[in-house]
């Protein structure tokens, strides 16, 4: 044969080749994804038997191995999967919420008529009821008025802060704030931060999720296994975050990788299961964008030389 007619013919046996490796790597793909999807849902059903059966602390354990599930298989996961995954994940943790409200044991309360000194028996009008103090430092009010949450509430140009010992695991509320500056040491189990401006919020590590609604101005530092952000203008974030952060209706917010440190933050991130070697902090699902072609006018990253790198 002429050599050109053979180097065609090794040309098309060499791409034959390359498009059966394709689609025997496609398939292997798609395999592993229903693998992967088939696990994350009998996951998502123990969790649910278990909120359901009223065993918190395994729902607990059960919801952190799914999360963890899904933040390792996301590179094998199509996005709309992933997308399914986390909302399902935010969905379970609000229904553990409130199931772990639902069973706590309700304070009775009411007020009582004091009785003044004097004759024994002497009937006395009952005393009016004393206005409701102020949220106090380290309380923020509960979302349906039941047990008060860990964090602070309706503060001004306050310095805050909690330890490890007050957030172990726990919920964190941040909520109506005005240029305060807030450290939360230690590992809690969610944050929740609604209605702040201008405030500077330093963060260990979550066990799971971090929530930021409706705030401005303010500057966050957050080591979390998933974030989301919804009506929030000219912030900027620091974080840590093991999925794809998701903003919604947000505008002019700007992200950098984490970078604050205190002693015994290592034990923190042991504690909350973040690998620190997987930090996707530059990469984030817009909700109101939807072209591919171009990126979100939403969101973009802060400049090297503007980082904040020293905190305390």
């Amino acid at each position: 044969l002429p050599e050109w007619l053979q180097r065609r013919e090794a040309a098309r046996l060499q791409d034959v080749e390359r498009q059966r490796q394709q689609r025997e790597a496609q398939a292997v793909r798609e395999e592993r994804s229903e693998f992967v999807v088939a696990a994350l849902a009998r996951q998502r059903e123990a969790v649910e038997a278990s909120l359901a059966a009223g065993q918190l602390e395994e729902a607990a354990a059960q919801l952190q191995s799914l999360q963890r599930l899904l933040t390792e298989s996301v590179r094998c996961l199509a996005s709309y999967e992933v997308r399914q995954g986390q909302e399902a994940v935010v969905r379970l943790q609000a229904a553990l919420a409130a199931r772990r409200q639902q069973l706590q044991p309700k304070k009775k309360f009411a007020f009582r008529a004091r009785k003044k000194e004097g004759a024994a028996g002497a009937e006395q009008p009952p005393a009016a009821p004393e206005p409701a103090p102020a949220a106090a430092p380290g309380c923020a009010e509960g979302e349906t008025g039941e047990e008060p949450l860990c964090g602070f509430s309706g503060l001004e140009d306050a310095e805050l802060e909690l330890g490890r010992a007050e957030l172990l695991q726990r919920d964190v509320v941040l909520s109506r704030l005005r240029r305060c500056r807030v450290r939360l040491r230690g590992s809690a189990n969610t944050l929740r931060m609604r209605d702040c401006h201008g405030c500077t919020v330093l963060c260990g590590p979550l066990s799971t999720s971090a929530l930021v609604d409706g705030c401005s101005e303010c500057v966050l530092v957050l080591a979390c296994h998933q974030l989301r952000t919804h009506r929030t203008r000219r912030s900027r974030f620091y974080v840590h975050v093991s999925s794809r952060a998701i903003i919604e209706d947000c505008a002019e917010v700007a992200f950098a990788p984490y970078t604050w440190s205190y002693p015994g933050i290592e034990e923190d991130f042991e504690a909350s299961a973040l690998d620190r070697s997987s930090n996707n902090w530059n990469t984030v699902d817009d909700f109101d964008w939807l072209s591919r072609d171009k990126p979100s006018p939403n969101w973009s990253l802060i400049p090297e030389q503007e980082r904040i790198v020293s905190w305390d």
